[in-house]
């Protein structure tokens, strides 16, 4: 007879947030930037953030809930501007975090510092998923 303990827990660890749902970040490097970004059949958020910054970490719990409640319709992608200096360039990021939408390959919007889930939300949900935008 097994122990108690040895049940999965799997269903508890979600209840107390300790284990998060399944979603996809790309991290964006030089090699994949032109596939998974400019390249993708379906729209990007690229998130450019760097170390010790604190609207960065305000933001990235918004950025990760938007990559599950968009899953599949969005594409989310991240950099750490220190660590991939010719993307941060190429974007020209000049501060962060940065957040840049793209669709079919070209921008469609930049948002410089930290905003609201709500926001982006409806960033994306007219910009970006509308069918009727021009």
């Amino acid at each position: 007879m097994g122990h108690w303990l040895s049940v999965p827990m799997g269903w508890f660890k979600k209840l107390i947030g300790l284990e998060a749902e399944a979603h996809a970040v790309v991290a964006l490097t030089e090699d994949n930037f032109a596939r998974e970004v400019l390249q993708s059949p379906v729209p990007v958020l690229v998130d450019a953030w760097s170390q010790g910054c604190g609207p960065c970490k305000l933001l990235e719990p918004v950025v990760m809930q938007l990559s599950r409640e968009y899953q599949g319709r969005l594409k989310v992608a991240e950099f750490d501007v220190a660590l991939a200096p010719k993307i941060a360039a190429r974007l020209r990021v000049t501060g962060t975090p940065t957040v840049v939408y793209f669709s079919g390959g070209r921008e469609v919007e930049r948002v410089v510092g930290y905003r609201a889930s709500h926001y982006h939300r409806a960033l994306i949900d007219q910009e970006l998923l509308n069918p009727l935008r021009s």
